[in-house]
């Protein structure tokens, strides 16, 4: 029978630890978590968790950590298109951020939670956001470079279209439907958010 080595030990504590923190933060909320919830739905003693984080605001980085390694190596794909100037490449775009918060929206919900009680966090936060949309600057540059015209500059367009897909997600994925409303498909969701997008950031109308 192979027997663990202590890295291995020490690695799969903190797995446990981040998979029971998701689990938790999508029952109580971060702000109702307590660092006990956390280490009693991992099964590990309370002690535990210091060994791997110093609190849980830094849990919830490291859990923000692994989201954008998840989303980075889905950008590496042979499918992925980084020409906003196409509609496909905005519609890639769209529907990969739409199943990512809605594969993590207990973190993401988690995320908000956190900044409006932590300003250095509500700074860490923005700053993350800001480099990983700037990563998408030289996909708008396509479309100035096929003779269409941004409402403005790239950066507040990439703010934008950042802050339209989280707050739709955020609506629909996570807050209590309203009364009477319907909520979307994912391929209606991502099929209207596309539209809008593209229209917004070209200015042109397209046939999906």
């Amino acid at each position: 029978m192979a027997v663990m080595s202590r890295k291995e030990k020490a690695a799969g504590t903190e797995t446990a630890l981040k998979d029971a923190a998701r689990r938790v933060f999508a029952e109580k909320g971060y702000l109702n978590t307590k660092i006990t919830d956390i280490t009693a739905e991992a099964g590990r003693a309370a002690g535990s968790f210091y060994n791997h984080f110093a609190s849980k605001e830094e849990l919830l980085e490291a859990l923000l950590v692994d989201m954008a390694e998840s989303g980075d190596e889905q950008a590496l794909g042979p499918d992925h298109l980084s020409d906003f100037s196409d509609p496909a490449a905005v519609r890639w775009h769209v529907a990969q951020y739409w199943r990512f918060y809605k594969e993590h929206a207990a973190t993401m919900v988690a995320l908000r939670q956190a900044a409006l009680v932590s300003e250095p966090f509500a700074r860490k936060l923005t700053g993350f956001f800001t480099a990983q949309a700037a990563d998408l600057t030289g996909h708008l540059d396509q479309v100035t470079h096929a003779g269409m015209a941004l409402p403005g500059r790239t950066e507040l367009c990439l703010s934008m279209m950042y802050q339209l897909l989280d707050n739709f997600a955020a609506t629909w994925l996570v807050a209590p439907t309203p009364d009477g409303a319907q909520p979307p498909t994912d391929d209606e969701a991502i099929e209207t958010l596309t539209r809008f997008v593209y229209r917004g950031l070209t200015g042109h109308d397209y046939e999906g």
